[in-house]
Formats: C-alpha cells, sequence, structure tokens
C-alpha cells in the first residue's frame, strides 16, 4: 500500500471498480459550500436516505439524524472537519426514513473557484450494503486515506472534459471511466497525464477541441513511458 498520503494504482483500480462498477442507486455525490454553509446532495445520496430527490434540504443536523448511533460522534467530528475545510474520508452506516441501516462510504475532495480559492468540499457516497460483502468493505476501510488523495486528480480531470466539452460531472467522470477501461490504463495515472499534457495548451487556441480529442485518445499510450 502507498504511504504518505499517496496512491497505489493497485488502490487506484480498486475504487476505479468500486465506482464504476455500482448499481446507479449505489454511488452519489454531494458539495458542502462554504459561503453560505449549504449542502447538496445528488439524487442517489436523497434515496440513501429515503428521501426523493428535492424533498428535503439537507443539512449537518439532518446528516447527523440519519447516523447509525454508534458511529454519530465520529460522523460528527468528519463533519466538522469538513465544514472547517478539511478533506476527509469515512466508512460508516446511516439508517434511512424506513429504518433501514446502509453501509456506506464517503470520499472527499477540495471544491476551488476560478481564481484558485477553496469554496467548498465536495465528494462521493457509495453504498455498499448489497455491493460489498463484510471482508471488502474492511479492507475498502483500510484504504479510504489513500483514495481521499486521488479524488482532487481525478477532480481535475473531470473538470478539464467538462470545460471543453460542455458536459456535467457524471458524463465526464463515465468518459474518464470509459478510457481507462479501453486502453487498460489505471483511471489515476490516466487523470494525472491528461491534467499534465492540458499545460501545453494556450487558452485562446481555436483548435483547442481538436487537440484536446487527440490527447484524450492517445494519452494511455504515454502513461508507462513517462
Amino acid at each position: 500500500m502507498a504511504t504518505d498520503g499517496e496512491l497505489s494504482d493497485e488502490d487506484a483500480e480498486t475504487l476505479e471498480r468500486v465506482i464504476g462498477s455500482g448499481a446507479p442507486a449505489g454511488i452519489g455525490t454531494f458539495r458542502y459550500l462554504f459561503a453560505d454553509q449549504r449542502w447538496e446532495w445528488s439524487p442517489e445520496v436523497a434515496r440513501m436516505h429515503g428521501y426523493e430527490p428535492g424533498a428535503v434540504r439537507p443539512t449537518t443536523e439532518l446528516l447527523l439524524s440519519h447516523k447509525h448511533p454508534e458511529d454519530r460522534d465520529r460522523v460528527r467530528a468528519l463533519i466538522t472537519s469538513v465544514e472547517d475545510g478539511a478533506p476527509f474520508s469515512s466508512s460508516h452506516r446511516i439508517i434511512d426514513t424506513a429504518g433501514r441501516v446502509h453501509h456506506v462510504t464517503v470520499l472527499s475532495y477540495p471544491l476551488y473557484d476560478a481564481s484558485g480559492d477553496r469554496v467548498g468540499t465536495g465528494g462521493y457516497y457509495i453504498d455498499l450494503t448489497a455491493a460489498v460483502d463484510a471482508e471488502q468493505r474492511r479492507v475498502i476501510d483500510d484504504r479510504l486515506p489513500q483514495w481521499v488523495a486521488a479524488g482532487a486528480e481525478i477532480e481535475q480531470a473531470k473538470g478539464a472534459l467538462m470545460l471543453v466539452y460542455g458536459i456535467p460531472g457524471d458524463q465526464a467522470t463515465r468518459l474518464l471511466l470509459w478510457r481507462a477501461r479501453e486502453t487498460g490504463t489505471p483511471l489515476r495515472a490516466l487523470c494525472i497525464r491528461l491534467t499534465a499534457e492540458l499545460t501545453d495548451f494556450a487558452r485562446a487556441d481555436s483548435d483547442l477541441r481538436r487537440k484536446f480529442d487527440h490527447i484524450l485518445l492517445t494519452v494511455h499510450e504515454r502513461v508507462e513511458s513517462d
């Protein structure tokens, strides 16, 4: 396993399989914005908690009300770290509105504005209740710190695709996963190389789209040699 906050290719591939192969209802996203202390849930995260999308406005208090009693204090400390601006990872239980217990893993990454200022925290909720057995959950829990380190690298590559192609984040994620699977390249390595090659672009280049297409479709050829 990698140390000092770095993510090994093995861990990145494991995370890719969890994110890429789960059922649609098994993974969702969230954001916490510092300016107005606002939480945002994707429809999938709302359903994990037992709500229809848009039915409730998520708050810190609402999040804590759904945590398993044995996990509440630990999750409160993690939420506080998000509100203070620190990335976090957690594997814990939540109880939905019907009383069902869900085993979830939460991974976070920093959010920045166009000026490079930190404006919040975003991340993934992964519902492992049906998809992963107890031993796999233990392995995932052990590797959470390394996975968090990869979140920002993947998000940078997602942001580039969203900018160039004008697509939302979920479509950008699927596009990166497709290229990684199609070429047999670890997702983290693909994202790092893709982001690095973007620095050669001039912002006003009229051929930006064509050049980006070429990089996206050939970046896997240069991962191993770098």
